[in-house]
C-alpha cells in the first residue's frame, strides 16, 4: 500500500511510510533505502529529514507527547468527576483515532522494545501515568488506580485484542470507550445507571 501526497508534508508522508513498513517488517528488519523506496525518493531526500530510523520513531512520539500534553493541560483545567472522566477518555479516544494514529497504535504494539530504549518513548509512559493520575484524581485507592490505567489501556488495546476485521474504526472507538466508561464509573464512588454497560 502507498501512502499518496494527500497524505500530508514531506515529514508526515516518511512517518506513515517508515511506520507503515515497521509494522509490516519490523523495525530491525526495516532500512532507511527501503523506506526512500517505497516515498519513490532518493536516501540522500530521505535523509535530509531524518537520519536514522530512531529519529522517525523518536519524532512519530513526540507529536504524540504534544497531542497528551494538550490533553493533559485541559484535564487539570476541568472538575473532578465522572463527567470529566467520560471527556477526558472521549478526547484521548478521538486522538488516538483520528488521522494516521491506528497505524502508530499498531506499531507501538509491536515494537514495544524499540520505544523502552529511546528516551521519548520513556516519556511517553510519564505521560501516560499522569493521564491516569487525572482520571483518578478524586479518588487515590488503588482500586481507582488500576481502573484509570485499564480505561487508557481498553483504547490501546482496541487496536490489537480485538480481532474482527469486519470491525470499522467508529465501531472499535465505540467499544473502547464503552469498556473504559464502565472502568470509570465506579472511581469516586459513583456510579451513572444509565452510563453503558451499567447493571
Amino acid at each position: 500500500m502507498r501512502v499518496r501526497e494527500s497524505t500530508g508534508g514531506t515529514r508526515e508522508r516518511i512517518q506513515a511510510v517508515a511506520l507503515e513498513l515497521f509494522t509490516e517488517q519490523g523495525y530491525e528488519k526495516t532500512s532507511l533505502r527501503e523506506i526512500a523506496e517505497r516515498l519513490d525518493v532518493t536516501k540522500a531526500a530521505l535523509y535530509y529529514h531524518f537520519k536514522s530510523k530512531d529519529e522517525i520513531v523518536t519524532s512519530v512520539v513526540e507529536d504524540r507527547l504534544a497531542r497528551l500534553d494538550a490533553l493533559i493541560e485541559w484535564a487539570e483545567s476541568q472538575p473532578d468527576g465522572l463527567d470529566t472522566r467520560r471527556a477526558v477518555i472521549g478526547r484521548y479516544a478521538e486522538a488516538m483515532f483520528a488521522g494516521d494514529q491506528p497505524s502508530v497504535m499498531r506499531f507501538f504494539e509491536q515494537n514495544q522494545t524499540v520505544l523502552k530504549s529511546l528516551s521519548a518513548g520513556q516519556q511517553m509512559r510519564g505521560r501516560m501515568l499522569r493521564l491516569a493520575d487525572l482520571l483518578c484524581r478524586d479518588d487515590k485507592s488503588p482500586a481507582a488506580q488500576l481502573r484509570a490505567v485499564l480505561a487508557i489501556f481498553a483504547v490501546h488495546s482496541s487496536w490489537f485484542a480485538v480481532r474482527a476485521p469486519a470491525l470499522t474504526d467508529a465501531q472499535r472507538m465505540e467499544l473502547a470507550l464503552t469498556m473504559a466508561d464502565e472502568l470509570l464509573a465506579p472511581i469516586g464512588g459513583q456510579r451513572d445507571e444509565a452510563a453503558p454497560g451499567a447493571p
